[in-house]
């Protein structure tokens, strides 16, 4: 698979880097408007139009500005290319909409690279609870402000902090638990305690946000069912389970596994079921009903998935 990256930030580089360790995956090109920014070696388009104008591209990693996610990837479906796409997957639930459309229509894999679904920590989460009764759990993410670009702190660019940090968080806990009936929230600014409600009596809760300069990363859950805790946090890197049995845990690299999975679906013509765009739009959905839900200060209120 010949694939375009379109965009060097943080996340391109990512992509970039993973994209160089998978077999059966060529980086044709990238689109980039900052110069500056090229790894040696790796040939330039001149922009999208002119990636998308090549037929040896079968498809197009999207790591631009989230505004910019649509229409980007409404051009590259219509013109016949497959797109995976960063999250948060577009700006509102009405433009997941016409991506997921434009798909469709044009018969084409659409992807959005929801990574935690594929790292280890998660994907041994994901495989331990199978046979569980989930009681309770919760997720934290925490960051300082990104400082690698500017679009970042316009809301109306990015969704703002909560919007482009706990998208993960919101779309992990749709994956695994599915859809919540009923909703709160906290917080303020970039900041949100949230707490998500089922008929069976569980609750999830997600907080965290942006913080000041120099706080550093992390990411952490804990998940409580009928027979065991399972307990996870970035620094120490480590799954536990209490009480203590093994987990396999692999090792693979998150973003890399995800880009292989995505072109493994564009090679054999399939729908990406371990993440597909609809569970990546309702993330979105739900995302900003979690925020909004801030503004009735914790109020339980009712969430219709549809």
């Amino acid at each position: 698979m010949k694939v375009v990256l379109a965009g060097l930030g943080f996340m391109g580089r990512t992509h970039l880097e993973a994209i160089s360790s998978l077999p059966g995956v060529e980086l044709a090109g990238i689109v980039d408007p900052d110069e500056g920014k090229l790894a040696l070696g790796v040939d330039r388009y001149e922009d999208l139009d002119a990636a998308l104008k090549d037929p040896s591209v079968d498809a197009v990693d999207l790591c631009l500005p989230t505004d910019l996610h649509e229409a980007a990837a409404i051009d590259a479906l219509k013109r016949g290319k497959h797109v995976l796409v960063e999250k948060p997957m577009a700006l509102s639930e009405a433009a997941c909409s016409r991506m997921i459309e434009a798909a469709r229509q044009a018969d084409r894999v659409l992807m959005v690279a929801h990574v935690l679904r594929f790292m280890p920590a998660y994907v041994a989460l994901a495989s331990a609870l199978k046979g569980e009764t989930v009681r309770a759990a919760s997720f934290r993410r925490r960051c300082a402000k990104p400082d690698w670009g500017e679009w970042f702190a316009d809301e109306k660019r990015s969704g703002g902090g909560i919007f482009d940090l706990l998208i993960h968080d919101v779309d992990m806990a749709l994956h695994l638990f599915g859809r919540p009936d009923e909703i709160s929230a906290t917080g303020f600014g970039d900041w949100i305690s949230a707490r998500f409600f089922y008929r069976d009596g569980k609750a999830i809760d997600i907080s965290g946000g942006w913080l000041h300069d120099g706080f550093p990363f992390s990411m952490e859950y804990t998940v409580v069912t009928d027979r065991s805790t399972f307990d996870y946090d970035s620094g120490s890197g480590q799954v536990r389970c209490y009480p203590s049995r093994e987990l396999a845990v692999d090792q693979a690299d998150g973003y890399a596994a995800e880009i292989a999975y995505f072109a493994q679906c564009v090679k054999a013509g399939d729908e990406p079921v371990r993440c597909r765009p609809e569970e990546s739009a309702r993330t979105v959905r739900l995302t900003l009903a979690m925020i909004g839900a801030r503004l009735r200060n914790g109020e339980k209120i009712p969430w219709k998935s549809e």
